[in-house]
């Protein structure tokens, strides 16, 4: 019998040998470098592994598919500018092993969906593209002019545009992506949702706002010269690793660092930089001076309390607040401090779940420094008060003057490596209409200024099928969106899907009544084209642009690069009516960057400004206080705590990555830096929650999310204490993404809440 579309969509509910021991408190060291030659050995190649590890973010190198984290601007370590998750990342693209024809045909699609997803991803790399017709059981390999052929004519076939979906990975290169949306304009629609709904979405929305533009503020060298830097809602150890040098370097330079997290995480305790011999030996940093352990979506409670205490010193003894700055460069600052007198300081404090010591030694420390630096990530812009969350960070640096001046600014770590900049080149679902315009003056055509579908509005288009044709460049789409069973029928209600991806992955089996896989190049392989070996360029979270050049020799001569599926993709679906010369790109990608430089702002002479060795960084206003907001200034905003609580049983949960994952990869079943092998069907509850509901360690529990009257269920769960605040757990995605309403999200920014879902725990 076959398997159904959720159960296709779900991670086997089956448990490994999990062992659990004391979580650490000190992160990278040996263990590290020991874990990292373990995953080269055991999947790669060594003189591969060799070759990448001396070229991965080195000027002149490729640019590690992993996190978007900047790399020096001047000296790079000798000894390899890369971390433990970005050899894992690296393993996993250059696996030692391919699968075609031969794997398709011995293994079905409802066997695959039998598999983990870990299982799947080291399967190998894909080698050719594959075909799922409708009704079949198993993929069968098609050429690539067929298979763009089968694209244009589903697509031609539509009753409008807007019944397409395209969808964008953060792994994407400027200039595939700057070519995919010029295609989907040209195509007709604005339907471009991409992963940056999911994660800082509300970042973009928030900063765009209150400084002008949706990136941070800071460079690289503003953090070594900050004297405090608040890292909020972000776990740097596992998901940026490279940071903590950069916070070692905080810190060897006199700085402070303050952790507020629910989790107390390694990374933010101490770290041994395995390129020190002597940290090595004595045992490393201590990270945080202060750590904070706040109750989730305690943010906007805890900032108030701040911000309270604030008010009151200004008010009494003066000189707090960088009036100057305000005068200047701040509108709505009158109506900030009348709105922030309605809240009481101790009930602030309360809700944030904030005990008056550790409150008191941060605010000592934001009360007498004025370069600070706010960092955050996902524990922030994953709650439907999101867009509140980051103004009210912005609140507080204004009032300190601490924006657009050195050791000061906003900082929200992009996770995916070109996810931001995907977005400045054009992927956006809702593009300004100076760019639009810029785009019709270019080539002649006049592009949909109709807003698209952000991933919820994809999900729910496909759903109700409005939306028939799903196309992915890149990701692992039904992993990585909330609502697993919801968002599995939305894509089994298309007619066809197609992904272009590296390797398998979950979306690849949870299928419209067609599928296409088209296999592309890595980030560290070589591109080949007619006029020679190619570059190509990203966007790190820092908003410099730089080259990134593969490495190795493909692992297939089926390859092609996204930006030649894009192209293919264009002419067999626009053929003889497009005013582009599709084919021209594919060839020579100089030619697609002398387009962005005249499309795009801040890429004027794109070509001559990559041959600078560490690139270029892009125009930012905030960074030099030109706020280009409505009212010209960086504006102050008036947000509301959360208004919610939970019933007597019920529990505030939020998804989270393991050590051994990146986004929806996942390189291993081990979670050593919260003291989890093995097993990854966890969850985290504090031990007075635990004794309350008469639950014991590995105890296996079903979990239940009720919203908006609809009941969902994620089975067969491992109970762990841990030191998470009372009424709080927390679980990994994509595991329980299940759980996650998708009607739950950010206002503004429609990011959904996977870190504030209302849960409930049944001992099976």
């Amino acid at each position: 019998m076959s398997k159904s579309i959720k159960e296709k969509a779900l991670t086997p509910e089956t448990f490994k040998n999990l062992k659990s021991t004391k979580p650490p408190v000190n992160s990278v060291g040996f263990k590290s470098i020991t874990t990292a030659i373990g995953q080269v050995s055991k999947y790669m190649k060594a003189v591969d592994a060799f070759k990448l590890a001396t070229k991965m973010n080195q000027k002149g190198g490729f640019d590690c598919p992993g996190c978007a984290w900047p790399d020096p601007d001047d000296e790079r370590s000798s000894l390899g500018e890369f971390c433990e998750n970005g050899i894992k990342a690296i393993a996993e693209e250059a696996q030692n092993k391919t699968i075609g024809a031969s794997f398709f045909q011995k293994h079905s699609v409802d066997e695959l969906a039998g598999w983990s997803d870990f299982e799947l991803g080291k399967s190998g790399r894909l080698a050719e593209p594959m075909f799922l017709s409708e009704g079949g059981s198993h993929y069968q390999p098609i050429s690539w002019d067929e298979a763009f052929e089968k694209v244009g004519k589903h697509l031609n076939g539509l009753n409008n545009p807007d019944e397409a979906v395209f969808y964008t990975s953060g792994r994407t290169t400027n200039e595939a992506a700057f070519l995919y949306q010029l295609f989907v304009r040209e195509f007709g629609t604005s339907n471009l949702p991409d992963c940056s709904n999911m994660c800082h979405e509300a970042s973009g929305s928030a900063l765009s706002e209150t400084l002008g533009i949706g990136k941070g503020s800071v460079t690289l060298d503003d953090l070594y010269k900050a004297e405090v830097v608040m890292v909020v809602g972000q776990n740097p150890g596992t998901n940026h690793p490279r940071m903590l040098t950069a916070l070692e370097k905080t810190k060897k330079n006199g700085g402070k660092i303050i952790a507020v997290n629910p989790l107390p995480e390694a990374g933010l305790i101490k770290f041994t930089n395995p390129q020190n011999p002597i940290k090595l030996l004595k045992g490393g940093t201590q990270i945080a001076d202060v750590f904070v352990p706040i109750t989730i979506n305690g943010d906007v409670a805890f900032f108030k309390a701040i911000l309270l205490k604030l008010l009151e010193r200004e008010e009494t003894q003066g000189s707090i607040f960088d009036t100057t700055f305000i005068d200047e460069f701040t509108h709505g600052y009158e109506a900030f401090i009348t709105d922030l007198k309605t809240y009481n300081f101790e009930d602030c404090l309360k809700a944030s779940g904030v005990s008056l010591e550790i409150f008191n030694e941060v605010f000592d420390l934001i009360l007498n420094n004025n370069k600070i630096i706010i960092c955050w990530a996902m524990g922030l812009t994953q709650h439907e008060n999101a867009v509140d969350n980051i103004r009210e960070i912005v609140n507080l640096l204004l009032l300190k003057g601490s924006i657009g001046k050195e050791g000061a600014g906003t900082c929200p770590v992009r996770g995916h490596s070109n996810v931001q900049g995907d977005r400045t080149v054009g992927i956006w679902e809702s593009a300004p209409q100076a760019f639009l315009d810029k785009i019709e003056s270019k080539y002649g055509f006049k592009p949909t200024n109709k807003h698209g579908y952000s991933v919820i509005d994809a999900i729910k288009a496909m759903y109700e099928k409005k939306a028939k044709v799903f196309f992915g460049m890149g990701g692992n789409f039904i992993s990585a969106v909330p609502d697993t069973a919801y968002s599995a029928q939305a894509m089994a209600n298309c007619d066809i899907t197609v992904h272009v991806s590296t390797k398998l992955n979950r979306s690849h089996l949870v299928t419209g009544k067609e599928a296409l896989i088209f296999p592309c190049l890595g980030r560290t392989e070589k591109d080949y084209q007619k006029t020679g070996l190619q570059i190509q360029s990203v966007e790190n979270s820092m908003g410099v642009v730089h080259t990134t050049k593969g490495v190795l020799e493909p692992c297939s001569d089926k390859l092609l690069s996204e930006v030649a599926v894009v192209c293919g993709i264009a002419h067999a679906t626009l053929k003889e009516r497009s005013k582009v010369n599709w084919l021209q790109y594919k060839t020579d990608y100089n030619l697609v960057r002398d387009d962005i430089a005249e499309v795009v702002d801040g890429f004027t002479d794109y070509n001559k400004k990559l041959k600078q060795p560490s690139g270029f960084y892009l125009p930012n206003g905030a960074r030099v206080r030109e706020f280009k907001t409505i009212t010209g200034k960086a504006n102050f905003s008036i947000n509301k705590l959360p208004e919610w609580k939970l019933k007597q049983d019920e529990l505030i949960m939020m998804t989270i990555r393991s050590h051994d994952q990146f986004n929806t990869t996942i390189y291993g079943l081990d979670d050593r830096y919260r003291g989890i092998f093995n097993e990854r069907r966890i969850i985290f509850m504090n031990r007075e929650d635990m004794k309350t509901r008469g639950l014991s360690e590995h105890q296996i529990v079903n979990l239940k999310s009720v919203y908006n009257g609809v009941s969902r269920e994620a089975h067969n769960f491992k109970v762990i204490g841990y030191d998470i605040p009372k009424n709080c757990c927390a679980t990994y995605f994509p595991e329980t993404n299940i759980l996650v309403p998708l009607d739950s999200f950010a206002h503004t920014a429609k990011t959904p809440a996977s870190k504030s879902v209302r849960i409930t725990v049944d001992a099976v």
